[in-house]
């Protein structure tokens, strides 16, 4: 690939690369390359490694993007990777090491995900987690249109119980790079207290949208665009 700037954008769980759509328009628009990365969804070291991968075969500077769990990935895939120049957590989580989805979610009260889920048991004995679609636009999207929560309830993408309760491990990545957070205050899966309270220890470059839901890149894309394009110039 050329020395042209990449913007790598990783979904999280319950949701899909496809719907970084608007976001990514903007990017392109502003002249980026961009690539929106299936995150596998199965463990959090498993999907850092296949982010990973991506993320080396990029000749050029690389700006990596987490939306929600996908923070969890970009934290360790961008780790010792020398073309990361920054990261951008999405209402995302940005962990220390022994940190899970899990732990993060509930270290503040307010998240309601656990009560949506619906589980469907796996011939390895994990579970994948879907969240109801008569539930999904109330917990996930509150200010996304219903007429397109409908479509993304019914293409979620499901994570493992076990990724969801998966600690971090080793060198996490934001305790290095220079990290961009953007925090939905009216998320329903992860407690805004417990996006201020990581983008404080961060020391990460903030943004905050009242009134938005988690699904924020699809609410707000132009906000979050704009705070990725600041990524790219820091």
């Amino acid at each position: 690939m050329s020395e042209k700037l990449t913007v790598v954008l990783v979904h999280g769980a319950f949701a899909e690369s496809g719907g970084w759509g608007p976001v990514a328009q903007r990017l392109q628009a502003a002249g980026h390359q961009v690539i929106a990365a299936p995150n596998p969804l199965r463990s959090v070291a498993f999907d850092a490694a296949q982010v990973r991968a991506l993320v080396d075969s990029i000749s050029g500077p690389v700006v990596l993007v987490g939306h929600s769990y996908g923070g969890m990935v970009i934290s360790k895939a961008a780790a010792g990777a020398s073309n990361v120049k920054s990261l951008v957590f999405i209402a995302a989580f940005a962990p220390e090491a022994g940190d899970s989805a899990a732990t993060l979610s509930g270290r503040y009260p307010g998240s309601t995900l656990a009560e949506t889920l619906r589980p469907v048991p796996l011939p390895d004995g994990n579970q994948d987690m879907y969240v109801a679609q008569e539930l999904y636009r109330g917990q996930f999207a509150a200010d996304v249109p219903e007429e397109t929560t409908r479509i993304m309830g019914a293409t979620q993408r499901p994570i493992t119980l076990a990724a969801l309760q998966e600690p971090a491990e080793g060198e996490q990545a934001w305790t290095t790079v220079p990290s961009f957070f953007l925090i939905a205050e009216a998320d329903k899966n992860i407690p805004a207290a417990a996006h201020h309270f990581m983008a404080e220890r961060a020391k990460g470059r903030t943004v905050s949208i009242d009134g938005a839901s988690h699904a924020v890149f699809a609410s707000h894309p132009a906000e979050v665009a704009d705070l990725i394009l600041q990524a790219t110039e820091a």
